[in-house]
Protein backbone atom coordinates (compact mmCIF):
# COMPACT_ATOMS: atom_id res chain seq x y z
CA UNK A 1 0.00 0.00 0.00
CA UNK A 2 1.38 3.30 -0.85
CA UNK A 3 2.30 5.68 1.96
CA UNK A 4 0.52 9.34 2.17
CA UNK A 5 2.82 12.18 1.57
CA UNK A 6 1.90 15.75 1.82
CA UNK A 7 1.11 17.71 -1.14
CA UNK A 8 4.40 19.39 -2.23
CA UNK A 9 4.36 23.29 -3.19
CA UNK A 10 4.77 22.30 -7.09
CA UNK A 11 1.98 19.66 -7.29
CA UNK A 12 -0.05 23.13 -5.70
CA UNK A 13 0.92 24.81 -8.99
CA UNK A 14 -0.66 22.31 -11.05
CA UNK A 15 -3.87 22.10 -9.43
CA UNK A 16 -3.93 26.34 -9.94
CA UNK A 17 -3.19 25.57 -13.42
CA UNK A 18 -5.23 22.73 -13.94
CA UNK A 19 -8.16 24.83 -11.75
CA UNK A 20 -7.26 28.10 -14.43
CA UNK A 21 -7.36 25.71 -17.53
CA UNK A 22 -11.17 23.98 -16.77
CA UNK A 23 -9.84 21.01 -16.49
CA UNK A 24 -12.04 18.53 -14.48
CA UNK A 25 -10.85 17.24 -10.66
CA UNK A 26 -10.43 13.64 -12.20
CA UNK A 27 -7.95 14.95 -14.92
CA UNK A 28 -6.37 16.92 -12.02
CA UNK A 29 -5.87 13.79 -9.97
CA UNK A 30 -4.59 11.67 -13.00
CA UNK A 31 -1.91 14.90 -14.21
CA UNK A 32 -1.10 14.65 -10.50
CA UNK A 33 -0.99 10.74 -10.13
CA UNK A 34 -2.85 11.24 -7.12
CA UNK A 35 -6.48 9.94 -5.99
CA UNK A 36 -9.25 11.68 -6.63
CA UNK A 37 -9.75 12.18 -2.87
CA UNK A 38 -6.42 13.90 -2.15
CA UNK A 39 -7.55 16.75 -4.45
CA UNK A 40 -10.82 17.34 -3.05
CA UNK A 41 -9.23 17.33 0.16
CA UNK A 42 -6.71 19.90 -0.98
CA UNK A 43 -9.74 22.21 -2.21
CA UNK A 44 -11.73 21.42 0.52
CA UNK A 45 -8.89 23.04 3.16
CA UNK A 46 -6.52 25.17 1.63
CA UNK A 47 -9.31 27.60 -0.22
CA UNK A 48 -8.27 31.39 0.38
CA UNK A 49 -10.68 32.30 2.96
CA UNK A 50 -11.22 35.73 1.41
CA UNK A 51 -12.52 35.26 -1.90
CA UNK A 52 -12.87 31.43 -1.49
CA UNK A 53 -10.49 30.66 -4.61
CA UNK A 54 -7.69 28.05 -5.12
CA UNK A 55 -4.36 29.62 -5.07
CA UNK A 56 -0.92 27.47 -4.92
CA UNK A 57 1.03 29.92 -3.00
CA UNK A 58 -1.75 30.66 -0.39
CA UNK A 59 -2.78 27.07 0.09
CA UNK A 60 1.00 25.98 0.81
CA UNK A 61 0.92 29.02 3.57
CA UNK A 62 -2.36 27.04 5.18
CA UNK A 63 -0.10 23.40 4.97
CA UNK A 64 2.53 24.75 6.49
CA UNK A 65 1.28 26.62 9.04
CA UNK A 66 -1.32 23.96 9.90
CA UNK A 67 1.15 21.27 9.93
CA UNK A 68 3.37 23.54 12.82
CA UNK A 69 0.54 23.74 14.68
CA UNK A 70 -0.33 20.38 15.23
CA UNK A 71 3.88 19.13 15.68
CA UNK A 72 4.19 21.70 18.33
CA UNK A 73 4.69 20.16 21.51
CA UNK A 74 3.53 16.82 20.54
CA UNK A 75 6.81 14.98 20.11
CA UNK A 76 7.41 15.25 23.93
CA UNK A 77 4.94 13.38 26.42
CA UNK A 78 4.34 14.44 29.72
CA UNK A 79 6.66 11.80 30.96
CA UNK A 80 9.51 13.01 29.02
CA UNK A 81 9.58 16.57 30.70
CA UNK A 82 9.54 14.82 34.11
CA UNK A 83 12.61 12.85 33.41
CA UNK A 84 14.13 16.55 31.87
CA UNK A 85 12.53 18.40 35.37
CA UNK A 86 14.28 14.89 37.39
CA UNK A 87 17.60 16.24 35.94
CA UNK A 88 17.15 19.62 36.10
CA UNK A 89 16.18 19.30 39.78
CA UNK A 90 20.26 17.74 40.22
CA UNK A 91 21.27 20.88 38.67
CA UNK A 92 22.01 19.68 35.58
CA UNK A 93 22.41 22.76 32.81
CA UNK A 94 20.19 21.89 29.64
CA UNK A 95 22.71 21.37 27.55
CA UNK A 96 23.71 18.48 29.59
CA UNK A 97 20.53 17.22 29.73
CA UNK A 98 20.68 16.76 26.22
CA UNK A 99 24.00 15.33 25.98
CA UNK A 100 22.88 12.52 28.69
CA UNK A 101 19.55 12.02 26.66
CA UNK A 102 21.36 11.70 23.51
CA UNK A 103 23.55 9.01 24.94
CA UNK A 104 20.46 6.94 26.13
CA UNK A 105 18.93 7.11 22.64
CA UNK A 106 15.96 8.76 23.80
CA UNK A 107 13.96 11.71 21.53
CA UNK A 108 16.40 14.21 20.35
CA UNK A 109 16.01 17.70 21.88
CA UNK A 110 17.55 20.66 22.00
CA UNK A 111 18.74 22.90 25.48
CA UNK A 112 16.96 25.98 23.22
CA UNK A 113 13.66 24.51 23.62
CA UNK A 114 14.07 23.19 27.36
CA UNK A 115 14.97 26.92 28.55
CA UNK A 116 11.93 27.75 26.92
CA UNK A 117 10.03 25.36 28.71
CA UNK A 118 11.51 26.67 31.64
CA UNK A 119 10.73 30.13 31.03
CA UNK A 120 7.24 29.10 30.14
CA UNK A 121 7.02 27.48 33.87
CA UNK A 122 8.64 30.70 35.53
CA UNK A 123 5.74 32.75 34.13
CA UNK A 124 3.19 30.70 35.56
CA UNK A 125 4.60 30.81 38.71
CA UNK A 126 6.78 27.58 38.97
CA UNK A 127 10.46 27.62 40.44
CA UNK A 128 12.45 24.89 37.82
CA UNK A 129 14.70 28.20 36.83
CA UNK A 130 15.94 28.35 40.69
CA UNK A 131 17.92 25.02 39.87
CA UNK A 132 19.65 26.98 36.98
CA UNK A 133 23.34 27.89 37.64
CA UNK A 134 23.83 31.44 38.71
CA UNK A 135 24.96 34.42 36.68
CA UNK A 136 29.06 34.77 36.88
CA UNK A 137 29.92 37.89 39.35
CA UNK A 138 30.66 40.98 37.08
CA UNK A 139 34.29 42.48 38.31
CA UNK A 140 34.79 46.41 38.22
CA UNK A 141 38.04 47.27 36.42
CA UNK A 142 40.92 49.20 38.20
CA UNK A 143 42.89 51.37 36.44
CA UNK A 144 45.95 53.72 37.30
CA UNK A 145 46.30 52.27 40.86
CA UNK A 146 49.38 49.97 42.68
CA UNK A 147 47.78 46.81 43.81
CA UNK A 148 49.82 44.86 46.48
CA UNK A 149 47.38 42.21 47.46
CA UNK A 150 48.58 38.86 48.13
CA UNK A 151 52.10 40.51 48.24
CA UNK A 152 54.93 37.64 49.05
CA UNK A 153 58.23 37.25 47.78
CA UNK A 154 58.90 33.80 46.06
CA UNK A 155 55.57 33.08 44.89
CA UNK A 156 56.22 31.38 41.32
CA UNK A 157 53.72 33.48 38.67
CA UNK A 158 51.21 31.69 36.93
CA UNK A 159 53.37 32.67 33.56
CA UNK A 160 56.32 29.63 35.29
CA UNK A 161 53.70 26.99 35.16
CA UNK A 162 54.33 24.21 33.27
CA UNK A 163 52.56 23.85 29.25
CA UNK A 164 51.18 20.40 30.22
CA UNK A 165 49.18 22.34 33.08
CA UNK A 166 47.89 24.84 30.14
CA UNK A 167 47.43 22.43 27.49
CA UNK A 168 44.85 20.58 30.01
CA UNK A 169 46.11 17.59 28.05
CA UNK A 170 47.77 15.60 31.36
CA UNK A 171 45.62 14.96 34.50
CA UNK A 172 47.48 16.15 38.12
CA UNK A 173 47.06 20.29 37.24
CA UNK A 174 44.70 21.10 39.80
CA UNK A 175 43.47 25.12 40.54
CA UNK A 176 42.32 26.34 43.88
CA UNK A 177 40.86 28.77 45.71
CA UNK A 178 38.52 29.92 48.40
CA UNK A 179 34.40 30.81 49.05
CA UNK A 180 33.07 33.05 52.12
CA UNK A 181 30.25 32.87 54.30
CA UNK A 182 28.38 35.89 55.01
CA UNK A 183 30.07 35.57 58.61
CA UNK A 184 33.29 36.40 56.62
CA UNK A 185 35.19 33.85 58.55
CA UNK A 186 33.70 30.37 58.22
CA UNK A 187 34.18 29.30 54.09
CA UNK A 188 34.79 26.11 52.30
CA UNK A 189 38.36 26.38 50.34
CA UNK A 190 38.12 24.24 46.80
CA UNK A 191 40.13 22.79 44.65
CA UNK A 192 39.53 21.61 40.75
CA UNK A 193 41.40 19.70 38.59
CA UNK A 194 41.59 21.53 35.13
CA UNK A 195 41.67 18.27 32.40
CA UNK A 196 38.68 16.66 34.04
CA UNK A 197 36.83 19.38 36.31
CA UNK A 198 36.74 16.63 39.10
CA UNK A 199 36.66 19.14 42.66
CA UNK A 200 37.16 18.45 45.92
CA UNK A 201 35.75 20.77 48.95
CA UNK A 202 37.04 21.05 52.16
CA UNK A 203 35.19 22.77 55.32
CA UNK A 204 37.27 25.63 57.44
CA UNK A 205 36.43 27.36 60.45
CA UNK A 206 38.35 30.81 59.67
CA UNK A 207 39.55 32.20 55.95
CA UNK A 208 43.71 31.73 57.82
CA UNK A 209 46.87 30.49 55.95
CA UNK A 210 47.41 27.91 59.01
CA UNK A 211 43.64 26.45 58.49
CA UNK A 212 43.85 26.87 54.81
CA UNK A 213 46.97 24.93 54.51
CA UNK A 214 45.56 21.96 56.41
CA UNK A 215 42.41 22.11 54.31
CA UNK A 216 44.75 21.37 50.87
CA UNK A 217 46.99 19.51 52.57
CA UNK A 218 44.07 17.17 53.57
CA UNK A 219 42.62 17.32 49.91
CA UNK A 220 46.02 16.38 48.28
CA UNK A 221 46.54 13.07 50.90
CA UNK A 222 43.63 11.27 50.13
CA UNK A 223 44.70 11.45 46.28
CA UNK A 224 48.49 12.22 46.36
CA UNK A 225 49.17 10.53 43.13
CA UNK A 226 46.78 12.81 41.12
CA UNK A 227 48.60 16.29 42.48
CA UNK A 228 51.59 17.82 40.03
CA UNK A 229 50.53 21.44 39.88
CA UNK A 230 48.05 23.81 42.00
CA UNK A 231 47.29 27.71 41.00
CA UNK A 232 45.81 29.27 43.77
CA UNK A 233 44.11 32.72 43.78
CA UNK A 234 46.54 35.55 45.26
CA UNK A 235 44.77 35.42 48.55
CA UNK A 236 47.39 35.47 51.45
CA UNK A 237 44.67 32.76 53.18
CA UNK A 238 47.31 30.46 50.61
CA UNK A 239 50.83 31.92 51.66
CA UNK A 240 51.30 28.19 53.34
CA UNK A 241 51.87 26.83 49.55
CA UNK A 242 55.76 26.31 50.87
CA UNK A 243 54.64 23.43 53.19
CA UNK A 244 52.57 21.74 50.54
CA UNK A 245 55.39 21.76 48.30
CA UNK A 246 57.81 20.59 50.81
CA UNK A 247 55.78 17.63 52.02
CA UNK A 248 54.69 16.70 48.76
CA UNK A 249 56.45 18.03 46.01
CA UNK A 250 53.66 19.91 43.81
CA UNK A 251 54.77 23.48 43.08
CA UNK A 252 52.52 25.60 43.36
CA UNK A 253 51.65 28.93 41.06
CA UNK A 254 49.55 31.95 41.56
CA UNK A 255 47.42 34.09 38.84
CA UNK A 256 47.66 37.65 38.57
CA UNK A 257 45.79 39.63 41.32
CA UNK A 258 42.22 40.24 39.79
CA UNK A 259 42.49 38.14 37.02
CA UNK A 260 40.16 35.47 37.68
CA UNK A 261 39.85 33.99 34.11
CA UNK A 262 43.35 32.78 34.86
CA UNK A 263 41.50 30.07 36.60
CA UNK A 264 38.64 29.90 34.88
CA UNK A 265 37.91 25.88 35.62
CA UNK A 266 38.22 27.22 39.26
CA UNK A 267 35.98 29.91 39.03
CA UNK A 268 33.27 28.21 36.91
CA UNK A 269 33.39 25.48 39.67
CA UNK A 270 32.63 27.93 42.47
CA UNK A 271 29.80 29.29 40.42
CA UNK A 272 28.47 26.04 40.39
CA UNK A 273 28.84 25.76 44.39
CA UNK A 274 26.65 28.51 44.83
CA UNK A 275 23.78 26.88 43.59
CA UNK A 276 24.29 24.77 46.72
CA UNK A 277 25.06 27.49 49.14
CA UNK A 278 23.98 30.88 47.55
CA UNK A 279 25.73 34.12 48.70
CA UNK A 280 24.91 35.27 52.11
CA UNK A 281 24.78 31.71 53.20
CA UNK A 282 26.21 31.59 56.95
CA UNK A 283 28.23 28.01 56.56
CA UNK A 284 28.98 28.05 60.37
CA UNK A 285 26.54 24.85 60.39
CA UNK A 286 28.00 23.41 56.96
CA UNK A 287 29.50 20.52 57.24
CA UNK A 288 31.98 18.60 55.62
CA UNK A 289 29.80 15.55 54.78
CA UNK A 290 27.54 17.85 53.33
CA UNK A 291 31.12 19.64 50.78
CA UNK A 292 31.27 15.06 50.33
CA UNK A 293 27.64 15.76 49.50
CA UNK A 294 28.16 18.80 46.83
CA UNK A 295 31.28 17.86 45.94
CA UNK A 296 30.27 14.22 44.15
CA UNK A 297 26.94 15.67 42.80
CA UNK A 298 29.09 17.90 40.71
CA UNK A 299 31.42 14.88 40.00
CA UNK A 300 28.34 13.09 38.85
CA UNK A 301 26.87 15.41 36.68
CA UNK A 302 28.06 14.92 33.11
CA UNK A 303 30.10 18.12 31.18
CA UNK A 304 29.76 18.67 27.41
CA UNK A 305 33.48 19.36 27.60
CA UNK A 306 34.33 15.57 27.68
CA UNK A 307 31.85 14.46 25.73
CA UNK A 308 29.02 14.25 28.46
CA UNK A 309 30.86 11.75 30.65
CA UNK A 310 31.41 12.64 33.81
CA UNK A 311 34.26 14.36 35.97
CA UNK A 312 34.50 11.37 37.93
CA UNK A 313 34.42 9.14 35.31
CA UNK A 314 37.01 10.55 33.62
CA UNK A 315 39.38 11.40 36.69
CA UNK A 316 39.10 7.79 38.07
CA UNK A 317 39.52 6.20 34.45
Amino acid sequence: MRRFTQLSQEERYIITAGLRSKLSITEIAQNLGRPLCTVYRELGRNRNTHDDYYRAEVAHQYAVARRHRARRGSQFSPEYWQEIIYYLKKKYSPEQIVGVLARKGTIPISHETIYKFILKDKRRGGLLFTNLRIMPKRRRKRYNSHDSRGTLPGKKHISKRPQSAESRRTLGHWEGDTVIGADRHHCIVTLTERKTGFVIIKKVRRRSSKEVTKACLRAIRSHTDKFKTITFDNGTEFHGYKEIENLFHVPCYFATPYHSWERGTNENTNGLIRQYLPKKTCMKNVSQAYCDWIANELNSRPRKRLGFLTPKEVFYA
